[in-house]
């Protein structure tokens, strides 16, 4: 069938993908939906706000503080207007406090804005105006996080604020000589070490770009290609549907950041497909969802934690990604194989071709449209800087989409959808703004108190000083605060108080940072609080929790990956860390264990789905487990390991399937 059929059949089900947003995910089901007045006042606020940071980025940024004001201005202001206190609260129209709780926003931050160089030159001779300035700016950073993230984050930051102010009454290792709240207002105030420090700096810079560079994407129609491509490239297979929501969700993942809203925009389509072909509902739901988290992991935007890491670490941006691509590739490898034996198991069958949209005519047609996508990768790879290769690839977008629809005819994308884009990014970008700003008050307190290092050293006592042992631990804290915070948020709290105990134990610098970033992310399908496997069970019309152990099956790799590259780093590539510096292996000398690593992959597919070429005995699921960690360990004396036990269940299987043919 053509492109339009397709369509009509991924919408039997008549899935409505806003009404899923607004159930599942917790920033879309709390907006308010203004009409009239109130949504053009809106509208002009965050047009307002995409053409500053769009300005900003092509033609250089203010200083940082007002550059960091001015973006907490308009982020706290849409975040107000469009996020209501109560659920009891109106949704078509801001009440008077929001508009008050405004206007001090204006106040307090403009207050930086204007007097950015009176306050740098105070040092600590800070005025009682400061003061109330910083306590109320404290105060509305926690209500706007409140509103638009949940309530966990803010909780978090007033613990920490608390400990900043009780040091001296604390136990152990956890106490410290306390701060007066003079001192803790204006380092989370006026120093760029708080709410302004640097989560908020990248918010600022990066993020947004790229938040607005996946808006203007979506205008142009990139998402409904990218599921056609992927059906035209998989919907054949055995697994057909399945490997079409992997390669889809994989491929929106890439320039997305919520795993979430893309379980719902993807699944919508491919869920119904998956069931239509036989899976079960609660694995259809679970591999779209395992999918699209996988985004948030997936080079070059990886949630957008990859430009906090790049600030964080010093790293440059380029290294992270490139670090970051072969645990990717990994993942993603190792759900394709499982829907894909899952299908074997089966005896599915994919699509008739004819039933599916033409690649070439696909290509053709609408390739035009992963220009700005490769033109972005391009000036990353030639080391421009990603704000500027997001300004660029914007204006590429822009003008590829318009030239586009003059040639068709079919008024697709005009000054309407600009100015759309440009609205769409600026809102998307409020609750990772309002996340960066709380999350700095965190790091603020790590840094005033020292906080970081004695955390370390609690966990690494705990643990005995076994690094085995540690990264359990850090696992279990990663995972944890993942299930209540945003990508951005909880990498950032994870970065400054994980990172250390890891290593301090050997493991190097960018490692680290991965292996808590791969923990966070997984929490989105790790029960029992897995957002983005509950959003696949909805629509799915499966049972939530079953749908959420079955995603955490087919996520596994993501659980051992970690561990395997912060022990031994050469699976990223990485040969040795030197303050800033990252010495990568050279492509040829990695290649041996790359192959290792796939074939890994694929007897960790196999024991998870108890099928290689046949179903799986007892036995040979546990030779196939263990053929998988000793292929994905690099090493020599543990890929023969690998490799024999994955012979013998080869052979065993081979044989049996042989006798079974020759009776039937």
């Amino acid at each position: 069938m053509d492109e339009k059929d397709v369509k009509i059949t991924e919408s039997e089900e008549n899935m409505n993908v806003d009404q899923l947003l607004e159930e599942y995910d917790a920033d879309a089901s709390k907006v308010r939906k203004f009409k009239g007045k109130w949504a053009l006042l809106v509208s002009i606020i965050a047009i307002s706000m995409s053409l500053f940071q769009f300005y900003t980025a092509g033609f250089g940024t203010l200083l940082s503080a007002r550059q960091r004001s001015l973006h907490i201005i308009f982020a706290f202001t849409l975040g107000f207007l469009l996020y209501p206190a109560r659920k009891k609260s109106k949704r078509d129209r801001a009440s008077i406090l929001d508009f008050v709780l405004i206007a001090l926003t204006l106040v307090v931050f403009g207050y930086i804005f204007i007097f950015v160089e009176e306050i740098a030159n105070k040092g600590t001779n800070v005025t009682t105006m400061d003061l109330i300035f910083g306590a109320i700016a404290i105060l509305l950073t926690l209500e706007v996080t409140r509103r638009a993230v949940g309530p966990e984050l803010p909780i978090v930051s007033i613990i920490f604020l608390l400990y900043a102010k009780l040091g001296p009454s604390l136990p152990g290792l956890l106490a410290h000589r306390g701060f007066g709240l003079e001192r803790i207002i204006s380092h989370m105030y006026l120093a760029l070490e708080g709410i302004m420090g640097i989560p908020l700096g990248v918010s600022a810079t990066f993020v947004f770009m790229f938040i607005l560079f996946g808006a203007f994407l979506d205008k142009t129609g990139v998402g409904s290609f990218f599921i056609d491509l992927a059906f035209a490239m998989t919907g054949h297979t055995k697994s057909g549907p399945a490997m079409t929501a992997v390669v889809a969700s994989g491929l929106m993942g890439s320039i997305s950041g919520s795993s979430v809203a893309n379980t719902v925009t993807t699944g919508a389509f491919t869920i119904p497909l998956m069931k239509k072909t036989g899976y079960k509902p609660y694995y259809a739901g679970a591999v779209e969802a395992t999918s699209s988290t996988g985004g948030q992991i997936m080079p070059p935007v990886m949630g957008a934690a990859a430009f906090i890491m790049a600030d964080f670490t010093g790293i440059a941006y380029l290294n992270i990604v490139a670090a970051a691509a072969i645990p990717a590739a990994l993942y993603y490898f190792a759900v394709g194989t499982m829907v894909h034996l899952e299908a074997s198991k089966l005896g599915l069958k994919g699509l008739p071709k004819e039933e599916l949209p033409d690649f070439k005519k696909t290509i053709l047609s609408e390739g035009y449209l992963l220009l700005p996508v490769v033109w972005i990768v391009t000036m990353l790879v030639m080391q421009f800087t990603p704000t500027l290769a997001a300004f660029t690839a914007i204006i590429m977008s822009a003008v590829i989409a318009f030239a586009a629809s003059l040639i068709k005819k079919n008024n697709s994308f005009g000054i309407k959808s600009v100015f759309a884009a440009f609205e769409s990014g600026a809102k998307g970008a409020v609750g990772v703004a309002c996340a960066c700003a709380c999350a700095g008050m965190i790091v603020g307190v790590v840094t005033l108190t020292g906080l970081g290092l004695r955390v370390a050293e609690l966990i690494v006592t705990l643990a005995g000083g076994r690094l085995l042992l540690t990264l359990v631990f850090t696992m279990f804290a990663s995972i944890i605060l993942g299930m209540g915070l945003p990508t951005t948020a909880k990498y950032i709290v994870l970065a400054t108080m994980a990172v250390p105990a890891i290593t301090k134990l050997g493991v190097n610098l960018i490692s680290a940072h991965l292996f808590i970033l791969y923990f966070g992310v997984v929490a989105d399908i790790t029960p029992p609080v897995a957002l983005a496997a509950y959003a696949g069970a909805g629509i799915a019309g499966s049972n939530s929790m079953k749908t959420g152990f079955q995603a955490f099956k087919l996520a596994i790799a993501a659980f051992i990956v970690p561990y395997i590259f912060a022990v031994d780093p050469s699976l990223i590539l990485v040969k040795d860390v030197v303050g800033t510096t990252v010495e990568f292996l050279p492509l040829a000398s990695a290649i041996p264990m790359i192959i290792s690593a796939v074939i890994g992959i694929l007897c960790l597919a196999g024991a998870v789905e108890n099928y290689f070429i046949d179903h799986c005995k007892i036995y040979e699921r546990l030779l196939l487990a263990v053929a998988a960690l000793t292929l994905l360990k690099p090493g020599l004396q543990t890929d023969a390991i690998g490799l024999a036990a994955l012979a013998i269940v080869f052979i065993l299987q081979r044989t049996r399937k042989k006798k079974t043919k020759a009776t039937a």
